[in-house]
């Protein structure tokens, strides 16, 4: 019998499911079968509503189950779960922070306007912006279209905002695309070295990877050609990590060789906007005239990686899958940093913001250099300078590496290296300088270079 109390300030129903629930675990054996709810009603005059509340809840959590038209039986569940004793957890290691990181595609957070992308987000966020509604998954319409006025005055592109696709980040962006070509491409051509992040999207779903290597003018069109690579990932702007800049008369022989095949370009932009010595080339999407470039960009150098909006920009012919496919549906970005986006772009904010940081970036790469002259000589070589946020340098006398990374460790200097993020044979220390301002770039590189004439074997 269940002791229920129609005066307690618990429910009927409550009180009966806590009451079915101890029988069940205490005396119950899985298989048994348990009174009626017609049953259990008219012995406790209970109403069936009170009683069928009880079963669905214990229905619910796993405790008992029905056959049709024979009732509810005892689940088989693990009863020593509930009761077991649970190890306690190893609380997780606390990143060592650095008083000197030289990341190399970090900005200094004095430099976001923040001022002004306030005033643009409350605008956006007033009564006619719809927050009970699923927004477009392709990205906000305006949004685009600042965009494409972006790309078509500033990277000579030829494009519209139905090509346009709102991402969350590079490698949001990359992995949507591998799962968009996914069974019409399976050999994924990388530049090598080339950026990780590229590498694991496609590693992931599977495609075969073909390494091309790089020269002084970019991506080696001789071993591209002599490869099975049908979607090649090239950064001809800037090469990711050394640097180099593919010309105009390359990107003209890539774009007939992958119109010759009927394959894919995947061209990633990701800093062509910072670049210091020369004015930065067009864009290969710019110049194809087969629709066969994809091309990324980002706003995470220019503007933030924390807003982590990107976009992609498909050829016309990937459209009717990419609206056919899951992703489709639902944006990959809040609605409030589309719109405020939207407005510092289509506004002039952005090109003026864009004026802002190339000057003050230059100044910071000029800094450095001049640093490096002044504090270790002609101690090292200079491997990628003049455009991005880092100057990639390696010791051009005996190192001692080993002394040097204690030394640094013991400084508080993070350091990055290429072959960590890019793999092949090329290695650099990446120097960024964009995450710190003039004066505590100062300080950063004076005593990184006290380190470094420490370790020089002369």
């Amino acid at each position: 019998m269940y002791h229920l109390d129609a005066d307690s300030n618990t429910p009927l129903h409550r009180q009966l499911y806590e009451a079915l629930k101890s029988e069940i675990v205490q005396q119950m054996k899985v298989g048994d079968k348990l009174p009626s709810i017609r049953k259990i009603s008219s012995l406790y005059n209970l109403s069936k509503t009170t009683v069928e509340r009880a079963f669905a809840q214990l229905y619910a959590e796993g405790y008992i189950y029905s056959r049709p038209k024979s009732g509810y039986f005892v689940s088989d569940f693990h009863f020593e779960v509930s009761g077991a004793k649970v190890a306690p957890s190893t609380p997780l290691p606390t990143p060592q922070s650095y008083r000197y990181d030289f990341f190399p595609a970090h900005l200094c957070k004095e430099d976001f306007p923040r001022k002004l992308w306030k005033r643009l987000q409350n605008r956006a966020l007033d009564d006619s912006l719809d927050m009970g509604s699923y927004h477009d998954g392709q990205g906000e319409a305006i949004l685009r279209e600042a965009i494409v006025e972006y790309l078509t005055t500033s990277r000579g592109m030829v494009c519209s905002s139905e090509q346009i696709v709102i991402t969350h980040g590079f490698s949001d962006a990359m992995e949507l695309l591998a799962k968009l070509l996914k069974g019409r491409y399976h050999y994924f051509g990388m530049e090598s070295p080339g950026y990780h992040v590229a590498r694991r999207a496609f590693e992931a779903f599977d495609y075969t990877i073909c390494n091309i290597p790089v020269r002084a003018d970019g991506i080696n069109l001789e071993a591209l050609q002599d490869s099975q690579a049908e979607v090649v990932y090239i950064t001809p702007s800037h090469q990711y990590p050394t640097g180099a800049s593919m010309p105009v008369a390359n990107r003209l022989a890539l774009l007939r060789h992958i119109h010759k095949i009927d394959r894919l370009i995947i061209e990633d932009d990701y800093d062509s906007e910072l670049t210091y010595t020369t004015r930065p080339i067009p864009s290969l999407q710019g110049l194809d005239q087969h629709d066969r470039v994809v091309y990324m960009g980002t706003f995470a150098k220019s503007l933030s990686p924390a807003l982590r909006v990107s976009y992609m920009v498909l050829p016309r012919h990937l459209l009717p899958r990419f609206k056919e496919s899951y992703d489709a549906y639902f944006p990959r970005v809040n609605i409030i940093t589309q719109q405020t986006l939207a407005y510092f772009l289509s506004e002039g904010h952005y090109e003026k913001h864009l004026r802002k940081m190339r000057t003050l970036n230059r100044k910071k790469h000029n800094l450095m250099l001049q640093l490096f002259k002044t504090h270790i000589g002609n101690t090292y070589t200079i491997l990628a300078q003049g455009g991005g946020l880092a100057i990639l340098i390696m010791p051009s006398v005996p190192f001692d590496w080993t002394k040097f990374k204690t030394r640094c460790e013991a400084e508080s200097i993070k350091l990055y290296f290429a072959k960590e993020r890019s793999g092949g044979e090329f290695e650099a220390l990446r120097m960024g300088f964009g995450g710190f301002s003039k004066e505590a770039l100062v300080e950063a590189v004076e005593v990184f270079c006290s380190v470094w004439r420490e370790c020089m074997l002369l």
